[in-house]
């Protein structure tokens, strides 16, 4: 794994014959963010994680709820996918994802939240503490919230009572929207135009390449295009931007959405932000034509690769959903899959000459 991470990063380092690297960021949070963090820091060494801070489930939510704070668990775990490959890497992978089993308080909380909180109440700076805990970890890129403040994450649904199908209601949390057996119309958050961090925007539109996705839609991927600094930076920036697709619908917030329509609804929240390039699980588009057109909509094109383990599954449902929430199983993103369809994007659809 680590000799294909390599031959990755030599490739991806010489293109500009300079040794330089894309600067790349990717925006989302939970599981889908991850995949995608692992599979980039293969490829480059100039990268960061710009992360949702809406989540209110698990230990996240109880510590935002009892503190105030920003909710740490995506945050944590974009920091464990930075982590390398070696024994360093990987061993404080597992630290800070260890989660205690107890019958107190400490119960299902994770030891990396906890460490990041600490930090945040000893530095009062969210980013300075994050830096912080990417350096102890080793951690092959920057992590960043998306805004300095909690936010509420609330939903249009229609159907969200299972005995009135046609009704509309506001659904609120993100945990709840995530599991809705309704069909979300649109998402928005609370407080209304959130300030973003500025490290978030300076890294946006000094980059290279930005990725949005693969990630829980509504809950995960769009929340970004809901803070006007941010949508602003991602419109405005000189960077080629990749949308990647998830491998299938989530079971309750996406139930049933063809790949193109994960594109018509973020079109929706975001009329203006265009994207070059779409990348889709080959085996994942029943109607590549339909995808085609959808990504021509959007200004972009469409790059069919494999990028699933096949025959291994992985809960579809965040870490943090809450205690005794389950959910169906889904093919997983394969890191070194994911990073050769990036590395492919990234040399057949880049700039002509060096990276900046």
């Amino acid at each position: 794994m680590a000799r294909k991470a390599s031959r990755l990063r030599r490739l991806v380092g010489t293109r500009s014959g300079q040794g330089a690297q894309p600067k790349v960021v990717a925006l989302g949070g939970g599981m889908g963010l991850s995949a995608s963090l692992a599979a980039l820091r293969r490829i480059t060494g100039d990268l960061t994680a710009v992360v949702t801070v809406a989540d209110d489930g698990g230990s996240s939510g109880r510590l935002r709820d009892e503190l105030g704070v920003l909710p740490p668990g995506d945050l944590r775990k974009a920091l464990a996918a930075l982590c390398g490959d070696d024994a360093w890497g990987q061993t404080w992978a597992q630290v800070i994802q260890h989660r205690f089993v107890t019958q107190g308080e400490l119960h299902d909380h994770a030891l990396g939240n906890l460490l990041i909180v600490a930090l945040w109440e000893q530095l009062g700076d969210h980013v300075q503490a994050l830096d912080l805990v990417g350096r102890l970890l080793g951690a092959h890129g920057r992590v960043l919230p998306m805004s300095a403040v909690p936010l509420e994450l609330q939903a249009l649904v229609r159907g969200h009572d299972p005995s009135r199908p046609e009704e509309l209601s506001t659904v609120r949390g993100q945990a709840t929207v995530a599991l809705t057996r309704g069909e979300v119309r649109q998402v928005r958050l609370m407080p209304e135009d959130p300030p973003a961090v500025p490290e978030a925007v300076s890294a946006v539109l000094d980059a290279d390449w930005v990725v949005v996705g693969p990630g829980s839609w509504f809950s995960s991927v769009i929340p970004h295009l809901l803070v006007p600094e941010l949508l602003e930076a991602l419109t405005d920036t000189k960077a080629r931007r990749v949308l990647s697709l998830n491998l299938a619908p989530q079971p309750g917030e996406t139930e049933g959405f063809s790949p193109q329509r994960h594109l018509e609804v973020l079109a929706r929240h975001a009329p203006k932000l265009a994207f070059d390039v779409v990348l889709a699980d080959q085996d994942a588009v029943p109607d590549e034509e339909s995808l085609r057109a959808a990504a021509e909509s959007l200004g972009g094109v469409v790059e069919l690769a494999p990028v699933a383990a096949r025959g291994e599954t992985t809960p579809t449902l965040p870490e943090d959903a809450g205690p005794g929430l389950t959910g169906p199983v889904s093919a997983r993103h394969d890191p070194e899959l994911l990073a050769a369809a990036y590395d492919r994007i990234f040399r057949m659809h880049g700039r002509i000459g060096p990276w900046r």
